[in-house]
């Protein structure tokens, strides 16, 4: 904290009037990062998907983003309030690309209405696009090139029998 109060030319009590210690200030950070994620409309579901799924992929590979969530992440292992700022700060916001992405498919009619009980499967869709992204890019260190990102993006809209026909 100390050093980051020094750069930002504060005391370290003004930023511990804001964060509680280093890893509410590092999620906050990270947050920032991810709030750079963008879906802009590439024309179809399918493009819009491999679009977000390049961006975030490029994100994780940024030195900054993947020191920082790594380390975070191990750490809320042991904190609970820090998970649950983990979830509020990154994993919430973050899900209003899908829930952006679902609006325009179903205007575009790729996507039926969906009924009130849809943010279920809003969450589910963030959690396996999300969880794929990471794991390929962070757990594994494979990459997230475009034949993966097609691939994956055709599992997710056919599902694994249209997966098994390719």
């Amino acid at each position: 904290m100390g050093d980051v109060a020094g750069r930002a030319g504060v005391a370290k009590t003004t930023l511990y009037r804001r964060w509680a210690g280093k890893n509410e200030l590092v999620v906050d950070a990270v947050a920032v990062l991810f709030d750079e994620l963008e879906l802009p409309d590439r024309g179809s579901l399918m493009a819009d998907i491999e679009g977000v799924v390049v961006q975030f992929a490029a994100l994780l590979e940024r030195p900054e983003t993947k020191t920082a969530l790594m380390a975070v992440i191990a750490e809320s292992t042991r904190d609970e309030p820090l998970r649950e700022r983990i979830r509020t700060s990154i994993v919430e916001r973050q899900k209003r690309l899908v829930l952006a992405g679902r609006r325009r498919a179903q205007a575009r009619g790729e996507l039926p209405e969906s009924p009130a009980s849809a943010a279920g499967t809003d969450d589910l869709i963030f959690d396996v696009i999300a969880g794929a992204v990471v794991h390929r890019a962070l757990v594994s260190a494979e990459p997230v090139d475009a034949e993966w990102v097609q691939r994956f993006t055709a599992l997710l809209l056919g599902g694994l029998s249209a997966a098994a026909r390719t």
